[in-house]
Formats: C-alpha cells, sequence, structure tokens
C-alpha cells in the first residue's frame, strides 16, 4: 500500500512538473515577437500590422500607433480619387458614344456640353490616366504599410543601448598614406 501511494504521489509530482515545463514553454513562445503576425495582421486589415507592434513594444518605444491614420488617410484619399476619376471616364465614355450615335450633333449631359469632340475625348484620356495612376498608388499605399510592419517588427526587441559605439578616427597607414581607423565597441 505503501509503495503504490509513493508510487503514486511521484507520478503525480512529475506530471504536475512535466505540466509547469509545458506551460513556461507555451508563455515564452507567446512573448517571442513574430515578423509574420505582423505582416499577416497588415495584409488582412490594413494597420493592424502597426497595432500589433505597438503592443509588443517596450514602453519607452511606443511610438507605431501613430501611423495607422496616415494609413487610412492615404487608403482613403487614393481610393477616393480613384473612384471619382473612374465614375468622370464612364461619363464621358458614354457621352462620346451618345454624340457618336447621333453625328456629334448633340449633347446628352449638361456636364460636358461646354466640350466639342475633341475635347471630350482629351478629358477621357486624362481621367483614364488619372484613374490608373491612382490604382497604382493605392496598392503602393498598402504595399508600404505591410512592409513598414514588417521592418518595425524586426525593431521591437532591437537593442540601441548606450553599450554600443562606433568611433572613427583619422590615421596613418604608413609615413605617406592617410586613413581612417574605424572601432566598434560591443560592452
Amino acid at each position: 500500500m505503501k509503495l503504490s501511494l509513493l508510487l503514486f504521489c511521484s507520478a503525480f509530482f512529475i506530471s504536475i512538473n512535466a505540466q509547469e515545463k509545458i506551460v513556461k514553454t507555451s508563455a515564452t513562445i507567446d512573448t517571442i515577437h513574430s515578423v509574420k503576425k505582423a505582416v499577416l495582421f497588415s495584409a488582412v486589415i490594413p494597420g493592424a500590422g502597426q497595432i500589433y507592434n505597438h503592443i509588443a513594444m517596450p514602453p519607452k518605444k511606443k511610438k507605431a500607433f501613430w501611423k495607422v491614420p496616415l494609413i487610412y488617410a492615404g487608403l482613403g484619399a487614393t481610393g477616393y480619387l480613384m473612384l471619382k476619376n473612374n465614375s468622370l471616364q464612364r461619363s464621358l465614355k458614354r457621352e462620346y458614344n451618345l454624340r457618336e450615335a447621333t453625328d456629334f450633333t448633340q449633347t446628352f449631359d449638361t456636364q460636358w456640353e461646354q466640350y466639342d469632340y475633341q475635347g471630350v475625348l482629351n478629358l477621357y484620356d486624362q481621367h483614364l490616366n488619372r484613374r490608373d495612376l491612382f490604382i497604382l498608388a493605392f496598392g503602393a499605399v498598402y504595399i508600404i504599410q505591410v512592409v513598414d510592419a514588417a521592418v518595425e517588427a524586426h525593431f521591437v526587441s532591437f537593442d540601441v543601448s548606450e553599450d554600443l559605439s562606433m568611433n572613427i578616427h583619422p590615421t596613418m597607414m604608413s609615413l605617406t598614406n592617410p586613413g581612417l581607423k574605424l572601432t566598434l565597441n560591443f560592452r
């Protein structure tokens, strides 16, 4: 009886100790800041990677949250201008097609009645080009914020302490050749 009780207690303590090790291991895994998570968050929801980085940063380095309004302002402005130019180029295309059907004698939209045939074509090309540029700008803002989240995630645990220093001093390589001496100190 005593032997079975001793075996039971030792097995119980061993299992508790093993569970504590598992908990400690999973806790350290959760505290490691993941660059992949920051990129994934930022790719799915623009600005979420920046917020993820902000939460993981030490208290004195928290500076990532201010980028989120800029991201949404950039995406909103480029998206709005893209849609506006798209609707204007569609309206101009419809106006051109309707004028072409009536031998360019009648205007169908009062917004474009002051323009002749060539003016409507020029405006159409202009708004088509602007729409394409704003599509590229929207994509650029989106990609830049994903890259920013990835770069900032790398710097979350980056050590910038006073113990790191670099010095550059003039030196003579030989009697006639001057040079520079670069010294890196890691204390």
